[in-house]
């Protein structure tokens, strides 16, 4: 598989109407993910007593790279899967420890081994020793807990068996409706789901100084609330910004539920879990589609980020960011002035055409707001940055959008 080549892109912050930009990104970093997993497959971390289960992982997911290589890309496309794949690849647990890292190999040979059966294509059964207490399918929007003291998982296409001391338990995965089996996925608009599980070993860990990690909760709200507000937000985004409601279908599969709070509202993503947003709900639909496009454009450019550091001077100097209390490398400031400026746009749009919000003081004083923000931060890098060549494209756009927004 060659390496993917990534042009310049001209509109990966707000997409021009028929744009292939995202999706391009996108392709080519599935495409580069599934390059460095098969490299992965026979260096997985794992116990001396696992190294037979994990050499047969691995040829078996070699001949469905040879055989299947479509099956390995719907996999790596889950954030359920790839989040466990870029963590082991960079050497992360959520502490930032470097030891210990059999236990996430473990998990993600058991998820693949799940997944792989329920869609039918293990060619070879595949073995799990020690496997995690609890198995989550995005892709068939089910999970299962396992016996507390199972000792080994073994998957086949269309089953799984459970050795447990004196017993083995035979689950057949074609009967999804069996009552051993949980629903924890929620649908909110096509194939975008709440997901009231979550398998992310960095998801507690928050680099914000004013956030605390992102545990499921649902903040005493029902999940039917949740996902109603969230299709609500949704629907907004595809009547003032529809190419973005576009790119959203594209790029998120989940997200995860952090609590309520209706003074002000946190979300937050990862670079190695791409698909997956996760955010408080707020009474304030503005609010929630605000926080929407914002946590998306994330994704969307964190996609971008594993094909190019964007900046040569990414990550040193620290400067002043726009919205955030604490100095923050350029990386940082590219970040958020790439995810407000689609909000601006949004406000914009909604004024010029007269939705009923526009002329309230609250709206127009956000506006500003988010201007301000965007203003402050486009400046910063700007001056700054040293774009590689595909970070050209990104800081072009970035000026263009700098430029309207100070004509107005």
């Amino acid at each position: 598989m060659a390496t993917p080549v990534l042009r310049p892109p001209r509109d990966i912050t707000l997409p021009d109407e028929g744009s292939t930009t995202a999706r391009e990104v996108l392709s080519l970093s599935l495409r580069q993910l599934m390059i460095e997993f098969r490299g992965m497959l026979r260096a997985l971390p794992c116990e001396a007593d696992a190294r037979a289960e994990t050499e047969h992982f691995a040829a078996t997911l070699d001949r469905l790279y040879a055989r299947s290589p479509a099956v390995i890309a719907s996999l790596l496309r889950r954030p359920t899967v790839s989040a466990l794949a870029r963590c082991l690849r960079n050497g992360l647990r959520p502490d930032g420890n470097r030891d210990g890292l059999e236990s996430l190999a473990r998990d993600l040979r058991a998820l693949v081994g799940f997944e792989l059966a329920l869609a039918g294509a293990i060619p070879d059964a595949l073995q799990v020793s020690r496997p995690p207490a609890r198995l989550a399918s995005l892709g068939a929007r089910l999970a299962v807990t396992l016996p507390a003291d199972a000792r080994c998982v073994t998957f086949m296409s269309g089953r799984m068996s459970v050795e447990r001391p004196g017993e083995a338990v035979e689950y057949d995965l074609g009967v999804k409706d069996a009552p051993r089996f949980e629903r924890p996925y929620r649908p909110i608009a096509g194939e975008l789901v709440l997901a009231l599980t979550d398998n992310n070993p960095l998801a507690m860990y928050e680099a914000h100084p004013n956030k605390s990690g992102n545990a499921i909760d649902l903040g005493e709200h029902s999940a039917e609330e949740w996902c109603t507000t969230l299709a609500r937000a949704l629907d907004l985004i595809a009547t003032y910004l529809p190419g973005i409601r576009g790119e959203i279908d594209l790029f998120i599969q989940q997200m995860v539920p952090v609590g309520y709070d209706d003074h002000r509202h946190l979300s937050a993503s990862y670079q190695e879990s791409i698909g997956t947003i996760y955010l408080t709900l707020h009474p304030n639909l503005m609010t929630m589609t605000e926080a929407v496009i914002h946590e998306f454009s994330h994704n969307k450019i964190n996609a971008l980020f594993e094909l190019d550091p964007l900046l040569e001077n990414a990550f040193w100097p620290l400067y002043a960011s726009p919205v955030r209390p604490d100095p923050r490398p350029l990386h940082g400031v590219v970040l958020a002035v790439h995810a407000f400026q689609p909000v601006a746009r949004l406000y914009e749009t909604m004024i010029a055409r007269g939705h009923e919000w526009a002329q309230k003081p609250d709206f127009l004083r956000r506006y500003e707001q988010v201007k301000k923000v965007n203003r402050e931060g486009a400046s910063v890098v700007l001056e700054h940055g040293r774009p590689t060549a595909i970070g050209r494209g990104l800081l072009d756009e970035m000026r263009r959008w700098d430029e309207h927004y100070a004509a107005k």
